[in-house]
Parts: structure tokens; C-alpha cells; sequence
């Protein structure tokens, strides 16, 4: 399986087999472009500007939001219901979270994530390998409370997303005060946009790997 960052909460996630799914494909008033890129799946957590620009997906991809759970192409998607902030969604609304199995790895998108951290939406997520979580706060859960999804779903590789990085335009934190809640964890900057990943290459320590933009 590999997994390229698009930049914002958007990843391209390729199959073995090839099938490829995007999630979250964002706008470009956040301040920079979508790649381009084809998908045979696109996922959108909730309908907000930086998060559900399917048009800028090529190809004639099955566009997901509410489904809870399917399999296409191979691959087993489930989604889960939560709220894009801490007052039950009376600021911003609902947010969908995505679970994928690829290539027998749990992928977990948290989309844009508000809600504080409950055993109950713990256990509705569970298992994760891979991660992908949001970490700049303001519009979403902020970089200490993210640190507790890490700590209690216990992925193996943790991919943080939707920070402000350079030329962006989203009121959101960037990703060192997230990186500074974790002593001792392993964190890696890969030079390339995009990484590979097998099911053998899940044993070991946890990992956070920062992802350039493509």
C-alpha cells in the first residue's frame, strides 16, 4: 500500500491491486492547489470547502460521506459518525470518520475530528494501524487532545494532518507543538511526499512520520 499527502487532511491512497482512493480533496482557498490526481473512491468527511472539492479528483471515482459500511474494489470501508467540535455539533456540525482495510492494514481517517476523546468513540474506531489525525486545532481537536486518540487507539503509525504550513490560509496550529507532546516516540520527515507500507512493517515501536506536501 502507498500512501502520497496531497497537503491539507487530503492523502491518495494506492492498493497493491492499484485501486486508489482520496480523501478529503480540499480547495484552493485554503492557499495552494490540489495535485492531480484520479481515484476510484473519494471519501468527504463533511461538506465544508477545504474537505469536499470532488471536482478536482480526475477519473469517475464513487464519492463517499454517509455510507457506514461497504466493500469496493477489494477494499472494506466503514465510516463512524462524530461531531467537527466539542458542544455536540451545535458549532460546526457532523464529521464522518473513514476506516479503511487495505492490503491487511486498518487505515483510519479522522476527517475533521472536534469532539474531546471517549472510550465510546474509542472503541467504534478500534483497530488501528495507521492513523491519520488532525492536529492544528481552532477548527478541530487541538495537538494535546490528539496526542490522547494516539495514546488510546495505539496505531503503529501515526500521520498528522490539517496544520497551517507554509502559504496556508486555514486559522489552524502548526505541527511542532503536536511533535513536542511525544518523548521517546520515533519521528520521521521522510524527503518524499509519499511512503509505502506493508502488514510486516507494523511490528516494532510506533512511529510518527510528518509527510511532505505533494
Amino acid at each position: 500500500m502507498k500512501i502520497r499527502y496531497l497537503g491539507h487532511s487530503s492523502f491518495l491512497i494506492t492498493s497493491g491491486a492499484g485501486v486508489a482512493v482520496v480523501t478529503d480533496p480540499y480547495a484552493p482557498e485554503v492557499g495552494f492547489k490540489m495535485p492531480k490526481v484520479s481515484a476510484d473512491i473519494v471519501t468527504v468527511s463533511h461538506r465544508h470547502y477545504d474537505h469536499d472539492n470532488v471536482k478536482a479528483v480526475d477519473g469517475s471515482p464513487v464519492i463517499l460521506e454517509k455510507e457506514p459500511q461497504l466493500s469496493i474494489c477489494g477494499i472494506d470501508i466503514r465510516s463512524v459518525g462524530c461531531f467537527h467540535d466539542d458542544a455536540g455539533g451545535k458549532k460546526r456540525g457532523e464529521n464522518r470518520i473513514f476506516k479503511f482495510r487495505i492490503d491487511g492494514i486498518n487505515v483510519c481517517h479522522l476527517g475533521d475530528l472536534g469532539e474531546p476523546c471517549s472510550d465510546g468513540l474509542i472503541e467504534k474506531i478500534k483497530p488501528v494501524d495507521v492513523l491519520m489525525i488532525p492536529v492544528g486545532g481552532n477548527y478541530t481537536i487541538d495537538a494535546r487532545t490528539a496526542k490522547e486518540y494516539v495514546e488510546k487507539l495505539l496505531p503503529k503509525v501515526v500521520i498528522p494532518m490539517h496544520y497551517r504550513v507554509s502559504g496556508g490560509k486555514v486559522d489552524i496550529e502548526g505541527v511542532d507543538g503536536f511533535l513536542k507532546l511525544f518523548s521517546g516516540v520515533i519521528i520521521e520527515i521522510p524527503e518524499k511526499s509519499e511512503i509505502e507500507l506493508s502488514a510486516s512493517d507494523l511490528g516494532g515501536e510506533q512511529r510518527i512520520k510528518v509527510l511532505r506536501r505533494a
